[in-house]
């Protein structure tokens, strides 16, 4: 498995819009196990996106998706920038299809 953990900066105010259009554009890629995007509770203009793919030329494959493309393109003008990024090696857990 194939994991990815990452901070996405917002625009002011903005956080509520780009969840939705996260949460709306990538609501069926395949091989993915988890998608989840939770508030950061210490900033009001940060999102954490926690990815679980079944390998990571999955992942890689769901970048050209169209409504992958699409919800880049739509979120990309709410984005501010990236904060830490981590690659991890999933093995299992409560909630993971493996």
């Amino acid at each position: 498995m194939y994991g990815l953990i990452g901070k996405m900066l917002t625009a002011p105010n903005q956080r509520d819009n780009l969840i939705a259009i996260l949460l709306e554009g990538t609501s069926e890629m395949p091989g993915c196990l988890s998608y989840i995007i939770a508030k950061d509770p210490t900033d009001p203009n940060a999102i954490w996106i926690t990815e679980v793919w079944d390998n990571q030329a999955t992942h890689q494959a769901s970048l050209s998706l169209p409504s992958v493309q699409q919800a880049i393109a739509k979120g990309r003008p709410l984005i501010a920038g990236f904060g830490e990024r981590f690659e991890t090696e999933p093995v299992g857990g409560f909630g993971l299809m493996n």
